[in-house]
């Protein structure tokens, strides 16, 4: 699995946190929530924000596209 890549955050003066994803809002914290996100972001911030806002692979991409279903 590659690394997310692209992500952004910036802290409002109201305590607000917007991520965004190549120049697109993906998604807005606020309150207890941007507390959360913020003390966990220093670790890896590209995979925290691709976590928080829902954008990563969750791994099973190959499989379903082999699957019978999905196939021509």
């Amino acid at each position: 699995m590659g690394a997310a890549a692209g992500f952004r955050h910036m802290q409002r003066a109201d305590g607000t946190v917007v991520i965004t994803h190549h120049g697109r809002v993906a998604g807005t914290l606020r309150g207890a929530r941007a507390a959360e996100f913020l003390a966990e972001v220093d670790d890896d911030p590209q995979l925290v924000m691709a976590r928080w806002t829902g954008n990563y692979r969750h791994g099973n991409e190959r499989t379903a596209k082999q699957h019978p279903r999905n196939r021509g």
